[in-house]
């Protein structure tokens, strides 16, 4: 079927307007946290991180290499990155008809996500990996010979697939819709699953090697650490289903709903199986990337609250298979309950750029809103204040003191959890270390910093809240609570002088090791930086 004039308009105009509305929220949205740190893996690029595989941390250094370290530069992987998928999804669906592909486009152009979303995360490569190596291999399996352009196909797939998996663990979820859809429906061609598998290694043995050298980092945190607390709860399924019925949006569900019911009332049951089975190859293979998934996940959320981005490297093929499976007049009626939602969404985004900062001010989040939109301001603030105690205790008189002020030994910047240190540091233009236990994910610091280069310093840490000034004098030969107010938010830090680094290793190190450096005796291990500084060898005895 050709593509009418009307839908290619259509397209035209949602794809460069959500582009025009990504670009100016990628430029007025200040950096979050999560951005933040993932930017630092760009600055200090590696085959590995502690939480995740390293692409993101590639692609953020590719992007400051070409066009520096502008928050726009930083963004314009995932403000480009619809347009990308759309061209994927439309040349994975083109042989089955031109309109169906197109109104897959369309329909996932239209969801709000595709507007709105403009934050570079590890999810961003994992998207484009994974919809790469599904669209390419959708049109491998349209291929009714294995000739050379489909063994091509299988390969760029398998490629993808490990890119994937390189960006993100949740590839495995992908590969396992593949070995799903090879036993269960292609089992003659199972050797160009084995070709598409044996590509994707390399990729995984790059991930192993380096945890290997580095304590198994990856490894502890998705498997072991972050899990260690899960309990099986009610309300976790319910969310999930309340987060999936928002991402296909409630007009799609109202429809499919209403078209399933109508098909079920209809038809018996060896109806709907002789339609399944019947189905050719590749739509099945499309069928089963929204299917094994959704179940995955579903099993996953009876006791792991499901992440709206743990999906979303699948969610390009709900609105593909949609277009296969629905007639026109449902699609066009999707089309149009997806631009209202939408239109909502973008309603309440105009109203919140006329609004004001003080407008926000009987949110408990304020003083955060503050520190992403007035960062220097607050940085600034407190750093008088912290040169203002320090010369009252240099020593010398209050007249030499103003003169040489802190040049005798700078000062340390620290904060109290991993999103603002990220924040200040990218601010700072330094890397903001965290002090103290941390969290179990987000322990960058791990790996990179050694805190007995940091004895005898003074160190001023950024904090969340008021301190206890219990959890800083042990590690300090003096400590002052600082505060300051930036526009109605009150921001808090600790000025500790005289960093005692042999009482910080005995017990935060101490504590962070016997926490999250359990590492089981089974997996090999060849190094591990935050062992061997703590103890001086790979493993702790």
């Amino acid at each position: 079927m050709n593509l009418s004039a009307s839908t290619v308009r259509t397209l035209w105009a949602v794809g460069l307007a959500s582009l025009f509305v990504r670009w100016w929220i990628a430029q007025t949205l200040p950096i979050t946290g999560d951005e933040a740190f993932f930017y630092w893996w760009g600055v200090f690029p590696d085959w590995g991180y502690y939480d995740h595989p390293p692409m993101v941390g590639w692609l953020i250094a590719t992007m400051r290499y070409l066009w520096g370290d502008g928050l726009l530069s930083i963004r314009l992987p995932v403000v480009l990155l619809p347009l990308v998928l759309g061209g994927l999804i439309g040349w994975a669906l083109y042989p089955w008809g031109r309109e169906r592909a197109a109104l897959a486009v369309l329909l996932f152009w239209c969801t709000p996500l595709n507007w709105l979303n403009t934050l570079i995360t590890t999810d961003t490569p994992l998207i484009f990996w994974s919809v790469l190596s599904a669209a390419c291999l959708l049109r491998a399996e349209q291929h009714p010979q294995l000739d050379r352009a489909t063994w091509g196909l299988y390969g760029l797939s398998g490629v993808a697939l490990g890119c994937a998996f390189l960006s993100k663990y949740f590839a495995v979820v992908l590969g396992l819709t593949y070995a799903v859809y090879f036993l269960a429906c292609r089992r003659e061609r199972w050797h160009a699953f084995a070709a598409l598998v044996l590509l994707s290694l390399p990729m995984a043995a790059i991930n192993i090697g380096w945890n290997i050298s580095h304590g198994w980092p990856n490894i502890m945190f998705n498997l072991f650490n972050r899990n260690s607390a899960e309990v099986a709860e009610l309300r976790k399924p319910l969310l999930y289903a309340g987060m999936l019925i928002y991402l296909v949006t409630p007009a799609v569900v109202w429809v499919l709903v209403r078209t399933t019911s109508l098909e079920a009332w209809r038809a018996p049951r060896a109806a709907w199986a002789s339609c399944w089975t019947a189905l050719p190859p590749a739509r099945l293979l499309l069928a089963l990337l929204v299917l094994v998934p959704g179940v995955f996940f579903s099993v996953l959320s009876i006791k792991k609250v499901i992440g709206l981005h743990w999906v979303l490297s699948f969610y390009p093929w709900v609105f593909a298979w949609l277009a296969c499976a629905l007639p026109f007049e449902k699609l066009r009626t999707c089309k149009l309950g997806l631009m209202v939602f939408t239109g909502l969404h973008l309603m309440v985004l105009g109203g919140v750029a006329l609004s004001t900062l003080q407008d926000w001010t009987f949110l408990e989040r304020y003083p955060t809103l503050v520190r992403s939109y007035q960062t220097q301001d607050v940085l600034d603030g407190m750093l008088r204040q912290a040169e203002q105690e320090r010369s009252l205790h240099q020593g010398p008189s209050n007249q030499e003191a103003s003169d040489i002020k802190v040049t005798q030994q700078p000062l340390v910047w620290m904060s109290d959890g991993y999103s603002p240190a990220s924040v200040y540091g990218y601010t700072l233009g330094q890397y903001v270390p965290v002090f103290g236990l941390g969290k179990f994910h987000a322990r960058q610091d791990d790996l990179l910093v050694d805190f007995s280069a940091y004895a005898g310093q003074d160190v001023l840490v950024m904090l969340s809240a008021a301190p206890d000034l219990n959890d800083f004098a042990p590690y300090f030969e003096r400590i002052t609570p600082l505060a300051i107010e930036v526009s109605g938010a009150t921001f808090h830090a600790v000025l500790g002088q005289g960093f005692n680094a042999s009482a910080y290793r005995r017990e935060v190190l101490g504590n962070i090791y016997q926490q999250y450096y359990q590492i089981p005796k089974w997996l090999p291990m060849s190094g591990c930086p935050f062992c061997e500084r703590y103890c001086g060898a790979v493993r702790c005895i």
